[in-house]
């Protein structure tokens, strides 16, 4: 393995730490600035459409630029609007700090993936991006969880201040350890749409938005979800953050080796297959014997942890069999994808829990992926169709 795309990782973890702990922080956020919790999650919703139409305008502004110099300055400034929203005055201050780091978040990481890509062998992409997202699933499994235990000690804004420090150290680890001279190709705004057109692209996207839709329903009120549907106290929050993150660092190197081992799409379709029972099952939970739920709890989060993060680097493997020359087109278009799958994901939770109960965020949530298999399972009929023609023709 290049041990560039560690450091790549650093950012991701950096990042990733800000946008996991951000759910068991929005009960806090939610009293010191006045708002409802669903007010609170719209902080989730801006920084994830931030973030999804944002990265590829910048990204393609900055196509050429030396790909070091792009990371250590979006790290920098990721760390900067961390500090801002430490320091912020209330909910609209929030909101705006929070807006500034999805800039940055969005051109970070479509850069680090598509620097990963460039420097790998074709044969070993879908374990470069596992690597890099694996940043992230590090940041789910401990900076999480480090996250939330901050702030039971320090507050939200105690928690802001480290993942401002995690930052720092991320942009100082990529201007030290990546070589200068990495530059991408030049590729414009119009350019980056058109791959949406591409054969495959179109599908696959829906497929990342409905799955990460679905996940983030459940995963930015899991807060709620333990302390409100299982009934644990607020005190094992970091410890269900914990559960969840571990099972997302083993998922996420297990996608990787599956999407190359047995192929891409067959560990997207079993990733989502497996999505959907597990979200289910989160609105079980709540109704089994008192006893066994606590622990019920715990095994389905770990085990729904390692499913959801098999989905992604599969995913991104599989756009890029779809069109291998134009993978930082597909892997920009998918981030937006995802970052919109997050948004949609907030609002329908908050709506969920406006109108209806914790234990409803699971069911709900996995009405979602189960329609991105019935998309799948739609175009593999057509496909056969279309060849058959084809060949008629």
């Amino acid at each position: 393995m290049d041990i560039r795309l560690i450091w790549l990782a650093v950012g991701t973890f950096a990042i990733g730490v800000e946008s996991f702990a951000i759910s068991s922080l929005l009960p806090q956020i939610a009293d010191s600035t006045g708002v409802s919790l669903t007010q609170a999650g719209y902080l989730v919703i801006a920084f994830s459409l931030a973030n999804a139409f944002g990265s590829p305008i910048l990204a393609a502004l900055t196509g050429t630029a030396d790909r070091r110099r792009i990371l250590a300055t979006t790290a920098l400034i990721f760390s900067a609007g961390a500090i801002w929203a430490a320091c912020s005055y209330g909910y609209a201050d929030l909101m705006a700090a929070r807006v500034l780091m999805a800039f940055a978040a969005g051109l970070y990481t479509a850069t680090a993936q598509a620097t990963g890509v460039a420097i790998s062998s074709v044969d070993h992409r879908a374990r470069a991006i596992s690597v890099i997202v694996g940043g992230t699933s590090m940041a789910v499994a401990f900076g999480a969880p480090l996250g939330a235990l901050v702030a039971g000690f320090a507050s939200w804004r105690g928690s802001y201040f480290m993942v401002a420090g995690f930052g720092v150290i991320a942009a100082l680890s990529i201007w030290i350890m990546l070589p200068s001279g990495l530059r991408g190709a030049q590729l414009g705004i119009r350019q980056r749409v058109a791959a949406i057109a591409l054969p495959g692209v179109r599908g696959a996207l829906v497929t990342t938005l409905l799955n990460l839709a679905g996940a983030f329903t459940v995963i930015i009120y899991l807060a709620v979800i333990t302390t409100e549907a299982i009934g644990l106290p607020r005190e094992l929050i970091p410890a269900v953050l914990l559960a969840f993150g571990i099972g997302a660092a083993i998922g996420n190197a297990a996608g990787g080796q599956l999407a190359d081992r047995v192929g891409a799409r067959r560990t997207v379709v079993g990733a989502t297959s497996m999505n959907v029972l597990l979200l289910a099952a989160m609105s079980v939970v709540p109704h089994l014997p008192h006893g066994i739920v606590p622990v019920a709890f715990f095994v389905l989060v770990v085990i729904w942890g390692a499913t959801g993060w098999a989905f992604p680097p599969a995913q991104a493997s599989h756009l890029l069999s779809l069109s291998p020359g134009n993978a930082p087109l597909v892997l920009s278009l998918n981030a937006s994808a995802l970052y919109l799958g997050i948004a949609a994901g907030s609002l329908i939770g908050g709506l969920v829990l406006q109108y209806g109960t914790p234990s409803d965020l699971g069911w709900i949530g996995a009405l979602l992926p189960a329609l991105s298999l019935l998309g799948m399972g739609f175009n593999a009929t057509r496909r056969p169709a279309r060849a058959a023609l084809a060949g008629m023709g």
